[in-house]
């Protein structure tokens, strides 16, 4: 594998050889759990293929989706805990078959001194989620749950490119911090409406949710 399968990290062929020298390339299954929470973090992740979604889970273990990493990208949340040498307040797991380069944590800020690029290319990653957060922010606080769940599997359907989605309605629960019940209506109803076609583990959108 080479850098240059990644598809958004546009960085000098310069850059792109010091990440794959000083990196390690990792592959991981789908649902597959990367980097756990309040797991101390030795190594930055930058997605080379694939794609990994990014939880958060309270007190009482209730979880919730916040952003996802895709290929080209990088979690700014690893970013910032492993400069501060805390601990990680996220849990990513492989949303598919996802290959990550893994750059050790001390050479995070020697590539920020020698490669201005790297820089950029943090504070961009750092813009966009802060995007993606408020916009989590704004879903809990503003809108209803079948707004939520409408929303979640357009975004879900656009980030695998497929209409078909192999998910369950209890992982659809953790993921939107509900309970699974309330799932399964909101899911019949939008069957009942002609919005998508319920199978065993698999939810197939159809056109009407997109018209």
């Amino acid at each position: 594998m080479v850098l240059s399968e990644i598809e958004e990290f546009n960085g000098s062929p310069e850059i792109r050889e010091k990440l794959l020298e000083l990196g390690e390339v990792k592959t991981f299954e789908p649902n597959e759990v990367i980097l756990r929470e309040k797991a101390y973090i030795k190594a930055i992740p930058l997605v080379m293929t694939g794609s990994v979604r990014v939880m958060r889970t309270d007190d009482e273990g209730k979880e919730i989706l916040l952003y996802y990493i895709k290929a080209g990208e990088s979690c700014i949340m690893s970013f910032l805990g492993g400069l501060h040498h805390d601990t990680s307040k996220v849990k990513a797991i492989a949303e598919e078959r996802t290959d990550i380069l893994f750059l050790p944590i001390e050479h995070v800020g020697e590539l920020m001194k020698e490669y201005p690029e790297w820089l950029d290319y943090i504070f961009r990653l750092y813009h966009k989620r802060f995007e993606e957060l408020l916009e989590v922010v704004n879903e809990v606080a503003f809108k209803k749950m079948d707004e939520r769940l409408l929303g979640y599997l357009k975004t879900k359907s656009e980030h695998l490119e497929t209409r078909t989605i192999g998910i369950t309605h209890e992982q659809l629960a953790n993921d939107l911090g509900t309970a699974r019940v309330v799932i399964s209506r909101l899911l019949r109803q939008m069957e009942t409406d002609g919005l998508v076609e319920l199978g065993r583990s698999r939810i197939i959108l159809k056109d009407r949710m997109f018209s």
